[in-house]
């Protein structure tokens, strides 16, 4: 058993205590107590004395790609100009086709880095590598079971290659799905599809039905530009949400990334259906594919994640975003308050996942939680704490993370990985890489 004592604890976007402690036995939180009880309590727990900082739930990134960081730089002198030309003409032809378990396992490393780094205690994962070999999501996810991090992994299945293809990458999801059930108390699978205009009607379907038979989500893109509402138009004359649900294919168990370019008869259908969404707001701006109406999303009740879809990992930077760009594009400063913006990273977050037992500090949660440096230039209060946090936190505040009660980070330390070595090998993969 350990006691860490804080300046600010947060449990929840709802709720914060000044001078109190988290008592943790284990991989479980055990309770919360004031600073000056809780060595009364447990004379005989270990003291972790942070009581200069603020103790808050781990972040949650609903979606991102962890190969991402092969494309920084990358010498492709290819223009795009929409989402279409970025997908036909740079990523597929010189990213996805290209990654293998090489490129996987080192980037996998990398970006596990800078997600700790920034607070981040799991994630949901889509490789889109559909020549990669087989088992390589098994080998991802030993890999962050050693690093300590939760996370859940999936292979994108689709037909843009062949359908044979699109068939062996949900196999892969099914065999992920299965060993991560009898092997991990870190690791989950997800069956995964790319969109509707990389997927058939029949080849949805037999996702779907793999995902049934499995009991296990199904996660894919929903109009992450214009581009997938204009061919669904063409092509089925419905919206994408619309023709999703007329297959049968919307429900609980379905998590809808971007939905960037929805309507409102839309929004109603998503939440009706109870479907969970993730929003990038960086890599919404890098591909031009517009703002997601997420003021909207929220107000209709959709639980909504925050992702970095693998573009920039760094959390607060997503935050910060999320805060600050839907009040320019609704001109109205109230929307997206910093309250709502942490509870997406946080208990949102841990909700589109199907995580029950985090996103929150209560007990009986596991003990996921950031020790957060209290470095800002003005005082922090308990009127502004969420907006300090949100607007004018950094990475390099963040002190301690903690994932099933063990740090992954520690007094700014890393125990289960070399940074170093990391980098110096991903750099090297990359170099490689880049030799079209």
């Amino acid at each position: 058993m350990f006691i860490i004592k804080s300046k600010y604890l947060i449990p929840s976007a709802e709720d914060v205590h000044v001078d109190h402690s988290l008592v943790v036995e284990g991989e479980d939180i055990v309770e919360i107590l004031p600073n000056e009880e809780v060595e009364k309590k447990y004379p005989n727990a270990k003291i972790i004395d942070k009581s200069n900082s603020i103790l808050m739930p781990g972040f949650i990134n609903g979606h991102m790609h962890q190969y991402g960081v092969l494309s920084r730089g990358i010498p492709a002198n290819v223009e795009f100009k929409d989402f279409e030309g970025f997908l036909w003409n740079y990523w597929w032809p010189f990213i996805e086709n290209r990654i293998g378990l090489k490129e996987v396992k080192a980037t996998t490393k990398a970006s596990a880095i800078e997600l700790i780094e920034s607070g981040v205690i799991g994630f949901c994962d889509t490789l889109e590598a559909p020549n990669t070999e087989e088992g390589t999501l098994i080998e991802q996810g030993k890999l962050l079971e050693e690093i300590g991090m939760k996370a859940v992994l999936s292979l994108e299945s689709c037909e843009r290659i062949s359908y044979e293809n699109g068939v062996k990458c949900l196999d892969e999801n099914s065999r992920l799905i299965d060993w991560s059930r009898k092997n991990s108390k870190m690791i989950n699978g997800i069956m995964c599809t790319h969109t509707t205009f990389t997927c058939s009607e029949d080849f949805l379907k037999l996702a779907y039905e793999k995902a049934k038979h499995l009991q296990a989500p199904w996660q894919f893109h929903l109009s992450e530009s214009i581009y997938e509402v204009n061919y669904c138009l063409k092509k089925y004359n419905k919206l994408p949400v619309k023709y999703l649900d007329d297959l049968g294919l919307l429900g609980e168990d379905v998590l809808a990334s971007q939905c960037v370019k929805v309507n409102e008869e839309e929004i109603q259908i998503l939440k009706k259906k109870g479907v969970k969404v993730v929003h990038m707001p960086l890599s919404n701006c890098e591909v031009g594919g517009g703002f997601a109406p997420i003021h909207e999303l929220l107000e209709a009740g959709v639980e909504i994640a925050l992702g970095t879809d693998g573009y920039i990992n760094d959390f607060f930077s997503v935050m910060k975003s999320a805060f600050l760009l839907h009040k320019a594009v609704k001109e109205d400063a109230s929307v997206m308050p910093a309250s709502k913006v942490f509870k997406m990273a946080t208990e949102y977050g841990a909700k589109v996942l199907g995580w029950k037992d985090t996103g929150k500090l209560i007990p009986d949660n596991k003990a996921d939680f950031i020790i957060m440096e209290d470095n800002f230039k003005t005082p922090v209060t308990l009127d502004n704490i969420f907006d300090q946090i949100v607007v004018q936190g950094e990475k390099e505040f963040i002190d301690s993370v903690y994932i099933n009660g063990k740090p992954v980070l520690e007094n700014k330390v890393l125990k289960t990985i070399d940074k170093s070595q990391v980098f110096k090998d991903m750099k090297t993969v990359a170099e490689e890489f880049w030799k079209f």
